[in-house]
């Protein structure tokens, strides 16, 4: 009698079975690692725990790639994973294990086998970058690499003597800085909580009910759903860190709506973009770069926070009125159908106990952060413990209500859900309130997962720019650059923020908000306050900003480009729809710095004076760029020129009196074109047309 051999088919499904569940275990236990640090953040060194860390969520990575190499048959690259897994799993085992003997007795030279370990753990680094951001990241990592090796070669002010690679080797890992340095601690200590934290509102659908509110919303105003883009985009963009990834995951809903609505494709794409973009500037998370500022500036993480307050504040302004005029041309129905979008509609009751139940964790974490100033780690700690307890309880008390007053079944059906196969187990589970339980555990579960996939990405980027930093500061880049702004401004300040803000779009184009932020505050902001005598905050502000507009800057503006790719538009005409929204936005960063009220950790009446005027200056720009006039294109060019300078004018100009004025002359333009619009009658040829 023979046995029936298993089909590559039957293997391939019961590996990525083993796999997935390999994965959710893995998760598990990193999270417990984490949290466990958090609670008892003595237990071990920083250093020490950067090297779990980071070791644990790039196999957790390596195993979540390894099931799309798997599905897609592809042998060679599920090879190059398990090498990769390999290395690291044994690299990270021995800096764990020979900690001491690394990290304290042999600071600053290694063994011979260490060399080769840590030119492996390069490697992996190099690939994974590749493989997680593209060929311009990895190309910023090797070229810092090939500049700390070769810099001799370079003629004039970025050329230096150059290390060997032995130093290059110590500096990126043997001794416990490069990759495994302050960004990967910080990453491990602060930021981490807070995606596990994103990782589980989207378990439990906070996000689901931010697309809800965003969309009864559009019944109330005339641009609704674009704003229903705004909205959504910012709020969870704050949150993930990627505007690239934010852009794809939002966009692929917000973008067909918004062309079901009437809008253009390209102007549905430009609207996404810079939503994704923008809201990488929110408190209080701002893409993770919140906890970097604050370590990186030596002051509290909510300082930080209510520093960014008002230029946020301004911002969303902005893009809300921004999206109003250019969606205002083209909207048609918006009368958008919740049974086409969701499986279910919430009542108002259902809509506000989903409020509660997340937006209880949300007020524990600013209680704790804002009024009891109890640590970053150890907020983060107890807004998750109260969003897992409220994220679980919630429903399951909502089925005991239902069921205790009748309003639904004590029993459900299961034969469309994973269910266990016992039979005596599926009885149980028919209970409403088992069921309700066994779903949020599983939600919760499936929390755990999402945060570390989150979160893998963006330990990938930090541990890389951590390297590139090491090595461009050990190199004197940073003072480098201060030289070079110094030398081309001529010690002018508008010249050189201008150059300033220009380094960091160019330095921002294709990475992640956090390594942005890291790369410019490093190179670039030091120079402003040391020769410019710049306020440190304002600074560092200046330089994220700056950066973070590389999203909609061509010609690389990865936003624009997930969002045209999803709306089938043209990248080239998105990008010029999306400046002229976001247009604002590239002045408001020289606001910060002949401004540096506008980023105090104490607002006062002359901070919200300030905002108020540069907010005015905004709408300025945008009202010239995309109010849609009534006049002739050869007034109307004339127009928004002249309209664009006067708000940069009262954006940025340090005098009152003066922006007060620039004010008081966009105020009568407003009122003229009102008069006009409404009171002319069609003219003919060149003349004015309403």
């Amino acid at each position: 009698m023979t046995t029936a051999q298993p089909t590559p088919t039957t293997v391939r499904e019961t590996t990525l079975r083993y796999l997935n569940s390999a994965i959710t275990i893995g998760a598990l236990l990193f999270w417990g690692i984490v949290l466990f640090w958090a609670s008892s953040p003595g237990t071990l060194s920083r250093a020490q725990y950067a090297v779990v860390f980071l070791g644990s969520i790039l196999v957790l990575y390596i195993l979540n790639e390894a099931v799309g190499s798997i599905e897609a048959g592809d042998d060679l690259d599920l090879l190059i994973l398990i090498a990769c897994a390999s290395v690291m799993i044994v690299a990270c085992a021995y800096l764990f294990t020979n900690f001491e003997a690394v990290y304290q007795q042999r600071q600053g030279r290694a063994l011979e086998h260490e060399y080769h370990l840590a030119w492996l753990v390069v490697a992996v680094i190099l690939y994974l970058t590749w493989r997680s951001y593209g060929k311009i990241f990895l190309g910023l990592v090797v070229g810092a690499i090939l500049y700390a090796l070769y810099g001799w070669m370079l003629p004039g002010i970025f050329g230096h003597a150059g290390i060997d690679t032995r130093y290059m080797l110590q500096v990126l890992i043997t001794d416990l800085g490069g990759f495994f340095g302050s960004l990967t601690q910080l990453t491990a200590t602060l930021i981490a909580p807070f995606l596990l934290y994103a990782g589980l509102l989207f378990a439990y659908g906070a996000f689901d009910l931010i697309l809800r509110v965003a969309i009864a919303s559009s019944k109330y105003i005339e641009s609704g759903v674009a704003q229903t883009a705004v909205l959504a985009s910012a709020i969870i963009g704050s949150v993930n860190g990627s505007y690239a990834a934010n852009a794809g995951m939002t966009g692929s809903f917000t973008i067909p709506t918004m062309i079901d609505s009437g809008l253009r494709p390209r102007t549905a794409a430009a609207i996404e973009g810079t939503a994704s973009t923008s809201g990488q500037v929110l408190p209080p998370v701002m893409g993770a770069s919140a906890f970097v500022m604050a370590s990186f500036l030596q002051i509290a993480y909510v300082d930080v926070i209510a520093a960014g307050l008002l230029p946020a504040a301004i911002l969303v302004a902005s893009i809300v009125i921004g999206v109003h005029y250019t969606s205002i041309r083209e909207v048609g129905s918006q009368d958008l159908q919740f049974d086409d979008l969701f499986d279910n509609r919430l009542t108002r009751g259902d809509k506000l106990v989903e409020g509660i139940r997340f937006g209880i964790p949300f007020v524990v974490l600013i209680a704790l952060l804002g009024v009891l100033q109890w640590t970053v780690a150890t907020s983060a700690l107890w807004t998750i413990a109260t969003m897992i307890g409220l994220g679980i309880a919630t429903p399951v008390l909502q089925s005991i209500y239902a069921v205790a007053t009748g309003r639904r079944s004590a029993t459900v059906e299961l034969d469309d859900r994973p269910s266990p196969r016992s039979p005596r187990l599926r009885s149980v589970r028919r209970s409403r309130i088992v069921d309700s339980l066994v779903t949020e555990l599983g939600n919760t579960v499936a929390g755990f997962r999402r945060g570390a996939i989150i979160l893998a990405p963006i330990a990938i980027i930090l541990a890389a720019v951590n390297g590139i930093v090491d090595l461009l500061m050990v190199t004197g880049t940073p003072s480098k650059i201060a030289l070079m702004l110094m030398d081309i401004s001529g010690g002018v300040l508008f010249i050189a923020a201008i150059l300033g803000m220009l380094v960091c779009i160019v330095m921002g184009i294709g990475m992640p908000t956090v390594a942005a932020y890291v790369i410019t505050s490093t190179l670039v902001a030091p120079a402003f306050v040391n020769d410019f005598g710049v306020p440190e905050l304002a600074a560092h502000y200046m330089v994220f900003y700056a950066a973070v507009m590389a999203g909609v800057t061509p010609p690389v503006a990865i936003a624009v480009v997930v969002a045209a790719g999803i709306a089938e538009s043209n990248f080239w005409e998105t990008c010029a729809t999306a400046m002229t929204i976001a247009a604002p936005l590239f002045v408001l960063p020289l606001s910060f710095i002949y401004h540096p009220e506008l980023v105090s950790t104490a607002l006062g009446l002359q901070s919200l004076i300030t905002a108020g005027a540069v907010l005015l200056g905004a709408v300025t720009i945008i009202y010239g760029l995309n109010y849609p006039f009534y006049f002739d294109r050869q007034y109307t060019i004339p127009i928004r020129f002249g309209l664009f300078w006067l708000g940069a004018f009262i954006m940025v100009y340090p005098a009152l009196f003066a922006q007060v004025a620039g004010i008081a002359v966009f105020a009568l333009v407003f009122i003229a074109e009102k008069y006009l619009s409404d009171s002319w009658t069609v003219p003919v040829g060149s003349e004015l047309t309403r």
